[in-house]
């Protein structure tokens, strides 16, 4: 428990609108730029959503994973690259609420700065060799014992929050003289740290301004208790803990849910404005326009009812998985669906639907991946 209590902003969940609004003013510019989206977190942070899982212990709101997703919804309708920068931090704030690992000061100095303004946090774990964890394998990155603590090396890749962030919780392999099975774990790093040098190589389809840049460290000097042991299986078999979902890792889903509601709202405008020559009317007083934006709500509906009912129930642990490729499944096809309805028009950069559309494919890429997912399913329903 942190040492000393800190006024962190209260958080107003019957006001989330008002966020995904002003989110939504700059998206587009930042989409355009991929700099750090400043605006957007401070506005986040100015809502006190940045830190609406710090648990009560600690002086904060303590949102559960309910409360939680329907904040993560709200931003990634507003921007989503704002809303991924965000969900890795109540993550991290959500973790430490459930089980205590930090070291007493570093937890003390990321409320602090959380008091007074965004303070990102992120695990970052993949590397370019190894690719993502979830897949198997184990970091090429370090962790070497000394007579004082730790020295941490090693280079990884799509490090979301980018120079943004306040504190990294590194995924690594601690190099011990006489340890013959290597412990696996993070070791929790502030930014500030000499030896941390961001490489920019973030130059994706969607969420261009998440900053997910490559990081490395060479010769990062942290203290003993900086390292927190990940425990192998009962087989002594490493497994990662993103490989399966839980519910604390439907904040990923949730945002790209927001990503179709702000397609449908962008479609909704369109064909309210859109009036064809040939037409004389606005084209959203077609029965064809009007079954297409039913359709975009049934798949918002689908997965937004998926989500919550997911995070309520008591016995669907074994398929949170196959729940989670469900969603991205319905969030896709529901701006897919808008897309296509317009042709040409909503693949214009002047349409906010063409990044509504890049942004939403990468909810694809978020672990467990959905040939794993549904592997693991059909072994259970087999029992093989």
């Amino acid at each position: 428990m942190t040492s000393t209590a800190y006024d962190l902003p209260v958080p107003d969940l019957t006001d989330l609108d008002a966020v995904t609004a002003e989110l939504a003013e700059t998206a587009a510019e930042y989409d355009e730029s991929g700099a750090v989206p400043v605006r957007g977190l401070e506005a986040v942070h100015r809502a006190g959503l940045f830190t609406a899982t710090v648990g009560r212990q600690y002086g904060g709101f303590g949102a559960g994973p309910v409360e939680t997703a329907r904040i993560l919804t709200a931003l990634g309708e507003g921007d989503p690259s704002v809303a991924l920068i965000v969900a890795n931090t109540l993550m991290a704030h959500a973790a430490q609420a459930a089980n205590a690992h930090w070291p007493a000061g570093f937890y003390d100095d990321v409320l602090r700065r959380s008091a007074a303004g965004p303070a990102p946090v992120n695990a970052i774990r993949a590397e370019p060799e190894l690719g993502a964890p979830a897949r198997g394998g184990l970091p090429a990155t370090t962790a070497r014992r000394t007579s004082s603590g730790w020295i941490l090396d090693g280079h990884k890749a799509y490090a979301t929050g980018g120079s943004a962030l306040a504190y990294h919780l590194v995924w690594v392999v601690a190099d011990e003289p006489g340890t013959d099975v290597p412990r696996v774990g993070h070791v929790i790093v502030p930014a500030d740290l000499p030896g941390i040098t961001w490489v920019e190589t973030w130059d994706h389809l969607g969420l261009r301004a998440s900053n997910t840049h490559d990081v490395i460290y060479e010769g990062v000097e942290l203290p003993e208790e900086a390292f927190v042991e990940i425990p192998r299986g009962p087989d002594g078999v490493y497994r990662d803990p993103a490989a399966t979902a839980g519910p604390s890792s439907f904040g990923h889903p949730a945002l790209y849910i927001g990503v179709a509601r702000a397609a449908r709202r962008a479609f909704a405008e369109f064909a309210r404005s859109r009036v064809p020559a040939g037409l004389g009317r606005p084209i959203a007083t077609t029965e064809r326009i009007q079954s297409v934006a039913g359709e975009i709500d049934l798949q918002i509906a689908q997965a937004e009812t998926l989500l919550h009912g997911a995070l309520v129930r008591d016995d669907v642990l074994p398929q949170l998985s196959v729940i989670k490729v469900a969603i991205a499944r319905a969030a896709v096809a529901a701006v897919q669906t808008a897309v296509a309805a317009l042709g040409n028009p909503g693949l214009s950069r002047r349409n906010s639907l063409e990044r509504h559309l890049r942004d939403v494919l990468c909810v694809r890429v978020h672990p467990p991946q959905e040939d794993t997912a549904l592997l693991a399913a059909g072994r259970r329903v087999l029992g093989a």
